[in-house]
């Protein structure tokens, strides 16, 4: 939670087993984001910036405007949920990012977004294993 201003993030994923493809190494999620504002202050989510790492370490750095083609208001005591997906060519993988956001009065700070795990059940990962091998 930024201390801040009082913001909070929370992520969670889920496996997706009719859009993966463990044999072709496509593993897919979808995962909840929840925003908090705790504060006494309007913020707004101006940018994202997201560091993806798969079970073998290739990392992948995402950043652009918003969220889902938003850049939301989140008043106080209010939130801001959004979903979307994450694909995979590995059976586990790591999430995590920040923020920038600002004040009405433009004043910018970065909100952290916890590293959260992707991980799909064992039973849908032998035909990736046994590849591995």
């Amino acid at each position: 939670m930024s201390e801040k201003l009082k913001i909070e993030v929370t992520a969670k994923a889920n496996y997706l087993e009719d859009q993966s493809s463990p044999e072709n190494h496509r593993f897919m999620w979808a995962y909840d984001v929840t925003i908090v504002n705790h504060s006494e202050e309007i913020v707004q989510l101006l940018n994202r910036y997201w560091k993806i790492t798969d079970m073998r370490g290739k990392v992948e750095e995402i950043r652009g405007p918003g969220v889902i083609g938003l850049q939301p208001l989140i008043r106080p005591t209010k939130t801001f949920a959004y979903s979307s997906f994450a694909q995979f060519s590995t059976p586990q993988g790591t999430m995590e990012g920040f923020y920038e956001m600002q004040t009405l009065d433009e004043q910018s700070f970065m909100v952290e977004i916890p590293k959260f795990v992707l991980t799909c059940p064992s039973s849908s990962t032998g035909a990736f294993r046994s590849q591995l091998h």
